[in-house]
């Protein structure tokens, strides 16, 4: 069934919260910068704390709201959810991955963030890839650097991967559907060789992907680190695109970045 709460986020969370007291698994979703940021007393206090099966689903995550403004972009969202106990939060890439990842929230106990964009973004999976908590997928191997990303950022890091090798630099790419959980065994197998690991996300470059990974790898594994996505400002008024070059979230970004620290390392 589907209801029409309005605009009224913090009503929304309250009562997906009530539904599900009553044995339902309530999904509600709208722009993802009200879904969370102005609900979230309620979603830590009335789902999270509760360890209740709300599904949250944060559209417009993000650049991807571009021509709307910094009103509208979600780029703290990640680090909001990550933030909360009892919390799952998966980002996926592409719209074949978003639709498993809503399945996928069936089966994962308590609540979930599901964070995605407005805009079409390239596909990334030919074939589909069963989403689950804890788990991210290697897309390509590599000796020198590892490239972890989440969102619109994956299909952009898979482009600086192929740049890099034109440049003799070999890169690992790691799509990180699931922020939180995060998958730390397939970080550690694949950052093993590598002199530096770059993150890029659509997001602050505070709490979100980048600060989970670093987190992870300061107490497993230090490694120089370079975290990409917009350095701790608002956004503003643009298309996606120009958005995206003005924070450096770019294919070429991304492989400069990666250039800057393979050099410094060597």
């Amino acid at each position: 069934r589907y209801r029409n709460l309005g605009i009224a986020e913090q009503n929304i969370a309250g009562c997906a919260a009530g539904l599900a007291l009553e044995g339902f698994i309530p999904f509600y979703s709208t722009y993802g910068v009200f879904a969370v940021g102005r609900a979230l007393d309620q979603i830590r206090t009335s789902i999270c704390n509760m360890n209740l099966p709300v599904k949250i689903g944060g559209a417009h995550g993000g650049t991807s709201v571009g021509p709307d403004g910094g009103t509208h972009q979600a780029l703290e969202d990640i680090a909001q959810t990550r933030s909360l106990p009892n919390m799952t939060v998966l980002v996926p890439a592409d719209a074949g991955q978003t639709r498993e990842a809503v399945l996928a929230s069936l089966d994962i106990p308590g609540p979930v963030f599901l964070r995605f964009g407005r805009n079409p973004v390239p596909t990334v999976y030919r074939e589909t890839v069963p989403v689950a908590a804890g788990r991210g997928n290697l897309l390509r191997e590599g000796k020198d650097l590892l490239i972890v990303a989440c969102g619109a950022m994956v299909a952009h890091a898979l482009e600086a991967a192929v740049m890099l090798a034109r440049r003799g630099v070999s890169a690992s790419v790691i799509d990180m559907v699931s922020v939180k959980p995060l998958d730390g065994g397939l970080i550690l197998k694949a950052a093993g060789s590598a002199v530096g690991v770059v993150t890029a996300e659509d997001h602050q470059t505070a709490g979100g992907l980048g600060g989970a990974v670093a987190e992870f790898l300061a107490e497993n594994l230090p490694r120089p680190m370079r975290i990409l996505g917009v350095p701790g400002r608002f956004g503003e008024s643009g298309t996606p695109e120009e958005l995206r070059g003005l924070f450096g979230l770019t294919p070429e970004g991304i492989a400069s970045a990666a250039i800057d620290l393979a050099g410094r390392r060597g």
